[in-house]
């Protein structure tokens, strides 16, 4: 925006013009069948982008909800990509990936909307961490409507940026209705500035319509967030004038008058008349300027319609980063000078060894800061890098995993350190529907390196909000990696590859193997993902394990041996991606195989292994696949009754025993 008094104004005038122009051709294309999807459009809230976005540079980052297309224009995105993106076309800014509530332009700080309410405040969040973590006094900010500021994301992601000054601009837009709920109807407290001052957070309500008053407003946030004087929240009382969704009834819940009165306070044609007004403007320049943005729309249309599909080659790509070159980077124990160390202290010294290297790695959590961890898992970093980087959290699971979320989009490599991986279930959506999903929807454009770790597995009486695993639910959405190590060696090797990879990782450690102790080599080393371990090599039959059972069934191993059963036992360290190679070639050796899993059957990861082995083992199986697993049922507390859901050495041991007599 330029700094004149007059070309200030127009530049701003020009800005809602091209999103109303745009938006309308949008409509109109949607009553002829260009659009497949949703359109949500932006008419009659033009001001408030607008407004913010004069402030912004490229290097801030924006993040929106599903009524986006006005924050993406306003942020630079041209016409022409915005409206292939609605016509699914692979001009489109999200490669036609994403429709209208998908919209990403990294290049330009446009990091997504999302069809999802609330995300986008944790990410703008993230963002505003990152640029702590770099200094760079980059920007985090949030566009939302007033549905979202009753959802626990608002609260959570309010109170971080509170706690911890962070450079976040929060922009509510105000229009009245959460889809098609008055907000009146919904609201204990209607004044949404007010819950933004009940977390000390400069909150300043607007005029929605009034695109000077919100420059203003936006200009003073802009800068104190700058400052490091912290998180700013603008309230806009605005209302949008077309349907929650073109193709949607509007009348069933508001009146066809009250749109119409609202019509009448267009911020599009009040800004105009001030412009005529004030004389900082003729007819002629606006003209000219209408003129000009019409021309603009239409080529943009033109270009969209004349544009082609994505192919249908492209549709999995960037589910994952790629993979790294270079050959293996493991150190076989054989080769490795050694010393013994447990479980905790292996990854204690991974995690140790990469915030040395990489400044842009920090760890959240409850706890993990002077305390260093529940498990001792942070022990001694505070004291190395302080708080911003051990940084002890709120209880706010989902908060902190959605900050994390926009950390990682925006340049930082984030640690979830969440104790329980029964706690992060609050946190689920954003790892499924953000995280997860991040890299695919950006065409590999966001990278996503967020590492998400904790306890899993039964023991300890914990009963059964502290006991969960998990594995199987996380390994089933694309997009996830999840690693489960069973040994010192390997959850030093995996967690090395967890903090130095671009995809999320769920490294989920087994509560019953923290004290365990091994060898790890002294020699740097990384253990690369889909690579299953041998742990004991035999002839009889194959046994596949996880985690605890790995040890289990070792256990199982000394009293089958000398039974005369030769027992090759395969721990697939991660179950996404899953190795089944070298279970496929451990089969086709014994021909039989025996899943054990601590975890339920049911649509689990034995099920997962034992059905790829009968498509594409069949043949050299002599005997049914069988499974064991732990019993279907919460886990209960008492002793006697824990110990009896869970596999243990001797019920492997008949197990084995029965498969080999098949």
């Amino acid at each position: 925006m330029s700094s004149s008094v007059k070309t200030a104004p127009l530049a701003l005038y020009r800005t809602m013009l091209t999103i109303r122009m745009v938006e309308e051709r949008l409509a109109k294309s949607h009553q002829r069948g260009l659009i497949q999807g949703a359109c949500h459009t932006y008419v009659g809230q033009e001001a408030i982008a607008t407004a913010v976005c004069a402030h912004l540079t490229q290097d801030d980052s924006v993040f929106s909800t599903h009524r986006g297309h006005g924050h993406a224009l306003a942020k630079g995105m041209e016409p022409r990509q915005l409206i292939a993106e609605l016509y699914g076309r692979g001009t489109g800014c999200s490669r036609g990936r994403g429709g209208s509530m998908h919209l990403f332009s990294p290049g330009i700080g446009m990091m997504g909307t999302s069809g999802i309410v609330g995300p986008c405040i944790l990410q703008a969040t993230g963002a505003g961490y990152s640029s702590l973590i770099m200094k760079t006094g980059h920007l985090g900010i949030a566009f939302f409507g007033d549905g979202a500021v009753n959802n626990g994301a608002f609260h959570e992601g309010l109170n971080m940026a509170s706690i911890w000054k962070l450079p976040v601009l929060f922009v509510c837009e105000n229009n009245q209705f959460a889809t098609e709920v008055p907000f009146s109807t919904v609201a204990g407290n209607p004044s949404i500035a007010a819950r933004g001052a009940a977390y000390g957070i400069t909150s300043i309500e607007l005029d929605g319509n009034d695109v000077l008053a919100i420059e203003a407003a936006a200009s003073e946030a802009v800068k104190r967030a700058r400052n490091g004087e912290g998180p700013t929240l603008l309230e806009c009382k605005t209302y949008r004038t077309r349907a929650h969704a073109e193709g949607m009834g509007d009348f069933t819940y508001r009146t066809r008058e009250d749109v119409e009165q609202w019509k009448t306070r267009c911020p599009i044609a009040r800004l105009k008349k001030h412009l005529l007004d004030q004389k900082l403007a003729n007819e002629t320049e606006l003209s000219t300027i209408e003129q000009e943005v019409a021309t603009l729309t239409e080529a943009a249309h033109e270009f969209a319609e004349k544009s082609a599909y994505p192919t249908a080659e492209s549709a999995t790509t960037h589910v994952y980063a790629a993979p790294r070159p270079g050959p293996p980077r493991d150190v076989p124990l054989a080769n490795a000078n050694t010393r013994e160390l447990t479980f905790m202290k292996a990854t204690l010294e991974a995690l140790t060894e990469e915030m040395a290297r990489n400044p842009k790695i920090f760890v959240l959590g409850e706890g993990i800061g002077v305390r260093g961890g529940n498990f001792a898992t942070t022990s001694g970093l505070f004291a190395i890098h302080g708080p911003e980087r051990l940084r002890d959290t709120p209880i706010c699971e989902r908060g902190f995993v959605g900050l994390a979320g926009g950390a990682a989009m925006t340049g930082t490599r984030p640690v979830v350190d969440f104790m329980f991986a029964d706690f992060v279930l609050d946190g689920v959506g954003e790892i499924i529907n953000q995280i997860a999903k991040m890299q695919y929807m950006s065409s590999g454009r966001l990278k996503m390196p967020v590492l998400l770790r904790g306890c899993i597995g039964i023991g300890h009486n914990a009963a059964t909000h502290h006991s969960g695993n998990y594995y199987s639910m996380y390994a089933h959405f694309p997009g996830l990696r999840v690693v489960v190590p069973s040994s010192p060696r390997d959850a030093k090797g995996l967690l090395k590859t967890a903090l130095t990879c671009d995809d999320p990782v769920l490294f989920l450690e087994h509560r019953e193997l923290m004290t365990v102790k091994g060898l790890v080599p002294v020699e740097e080393y990384f253990i690369d993902f889909g690579q299953a371990a041998i742990v004991r090599e035999g002839r009889d039959i194959t046994v596949v394990a996880l985690a605890l059972m790995v040890h289990t069934t070792l256990t199982a191993c000394e009293t089958l041996a000398k039974e005369g059963i030769d027992v090759e036992l395969i721990d697939p360290r991660t179950v996404a991606p899953l190795d089944m190679d070298t279970i496929l070639r451990s089969v086709a050796k014994t021909g039989r195989l025996l899943i054990v899993d601590e975890d339920f059957a049911h649509c689990g990861v034995s099920a997962e292994i034992a059905a790829q082995l009968a498509d594409r083992g069949f043949d050299d199986l002599d005997a049914p696949i069988r499974r064991l697993n732990g019993k279907a049922s919460p886990t209960p507390y008492s002793p006697t009754l824990e110990a009896a859901v869970v596999p243990n050495a001797e019920t492997i041991a008949h197990a084995i025993r029965e498969l080999c007599a098949e």
